[in-house]
């Protein structure tokens, strides 16, 4: 049974339908028997009851003889009042009485099939019977005929033996060619995938002209490819983002270490000419810049593995005065709506904050100015500063890890190329967005964050 199941799903419906069409061809053919048998029975009950009528005219003449005329039946007893033979055919004569049916008193004949009877062994008869009223008593007489089998004949067996053949031959091919047309389609996308896994072809499968459920199951294959090639693209564009994040991240963590140890090697080449003092304040300045490296790596890590924090309603312009209130070497000018809360963590938004004024400060030429207000349901913050600005083409640059501009470069050597990330990070964290926008003069930061609503 299981090597059966396991063959392919045409054979299977094939083998399915030709079965039930066989069942369903066994079911109807023994109605159809049954309706034949007791049409032709009734047929030949009628004949018997034919030939009994004319004995029975005999008997109401008078000239009932004692040899009866076979007449086409297998036999035919006449039995008087007291129940003795006094008639038979020939193949009957010398026999008792055959047997006892009598008909209902409310019906001159009757018919039926009767087993058993001593003339006839091992065989079944249809049996007639009719009274005859005479003045002595009622006279009976007995016809009888071959029964019909179950079967009716072997030519109405075997003629519905050959019509079931052909209908279960022709359901097998007939449910054959519709499931091997049907299934075409999915045979087409079963090699497209084999060849998608096999590293060849684009990633899409054939789609059937039929609108049916194949159709829609190759229209549904290939919105997954689709999506399954999105992903991928995006997984090598991610790869292709952490090679280079590594390169840079090397090559930035590189170069700390480098003046440290060109400061040291240096110095001890001439140990008692050396500053040591100046020495020292430079590797400090160096591991500063490690440090903050470091710092901004282990920030960036933990945002990337959804870190828990500690959610609360925070007011933005308290952040902001908070933060602008310590002494920075450029002028902050803050425009700050009072009642702007946000939900979330007061430390990470204080980093976000911080982020974006250190990097106004460094680009600026003279002022940074800072403002806060409520934008329908968003909180939105503006950091604007009097620099050179970010053309168009670099602002979603400056958000990737260890990217800084050229003249970011030049101006600022002591940035780590991770504040800028880092601020769109914990802005993505919060469910808003860091964005760089148009402005008249330098660059211009805006922060959306949904607003918390006043229960």
């Amino acid at each position: 049974m299981g090597r059966l199941w396991g063959r392919s799903l045409r054979t299977r419906l094939a083998l399915f339908a030709s079965v039930t069409m066989l069942l369903l061809s066994i079911i109807v053919n023994a109605f159809v028997l049954l309706g034949i048998r007791n049409e032709v029975a009734e047929i030949r009950a009628h004949e018997l009851s034919t030939r009994a009528v004319r004995v029975l005219i005999l008997i109401k003449r008078g000239r009932l003889p004692q040899v009866l005329y076979q007449d086409g039946t297998d036999g035919m007893q006449v039995l008087d009042q007291n129940g003795r033979p006094i008639a038979w055919t020939p193949n009957l004569a010398g026999q008792p009485r055959l047997t006892t049916v009598v008909p209902h008193r409310s019906l001159a004949n009757d018919a039926g099939t009767v087993c058993g009877i001593p003339a006839f062994e091992g065989e079944c008869k249809i049996t007639v019977t009719v009274i005859a009223y005479q003045p002595e008593g009622e006279w009976l007489v007995y016809a009888f005929g071959p029964a019909v089998p179950w079967y009716v004949s072997p030519a109405t067996l075997i003629f519905q033996i050959g019509v079931s053949a052909a209908l279960v031959a022709l359901t097998w091919f007939g449910v054959s060619r519709i499931v091997a047309r049907t299934l075409a389609p999915v045979g087409s996308i079963t090699r497209k995938l084999a060849e998608i896994s096999a590293g060849g072809g684009g990633l899409r499968v054939p789609v059937p002209v039929n609108d049916d459920e194949i159709r829609a199951l190759a229209e549904t294959s290939n919105q997954t490819l689709e999506r399954l090639e999105s992903a991928l693209s995006g997984l090598q564009d991610a790869m292709e983002r952490q090679r280079r994040f590594a390169t840079d991240a090397s090559h930035d963590l590189r170069s700390p270490i480098t003046a440290m140890r060109a400061q040291m090697e240096d110095a001890m080449l001439h140990p008692e000419e050396a500053d040591w003092e100046e020495t020292g304040t430079k590797v400090l300045a160096s591991l500063d810049r490690l440090q903050a490296i470091v710092g901004d790596l282990l920030t960036l890590t933990k945002l990337d593995a959804g870190a828990p924090d500690q959610r609360e309603p925070v007011d933005l312009a308290d952040l902001v005065a908070a933060e602008t209130a310590r002494p920075r070497s450029k002028e902050f000018v803050t425009t700050l709506e009072t009642g702007v809360v946000v939900m979330g963590d007061r430390l990470q938004l204080a980093r976000l904050l911080t982020n974006l004024l250190d990097n106004a400060e460094r680009h600026a030429e003279r002022r940074v100015i800072v403002t806060v207000r409520r934008q329908g349901d968003d909180a939105v913050m503006e950091v604007v500063d009097d620099g050179a600005g970010i053309p168009p083409e670099h602002r979603e640059f400056v958000f990737q890890r260890f990217a800084r501009l050229d003249a970011a470069r030049n101006r600022d050597a002591g940035g780590t190329g991770l504040g800028l990330p880092i601020a769109r990070e914990i802005a993505t964290a919060h469910l808003g967005t860091l964005s760089i926008e148009d402005s008249d003069t330098g660059a211009r930061f805006v922060l959306r964050l949904p607003i918390l609503e006043e229960d």
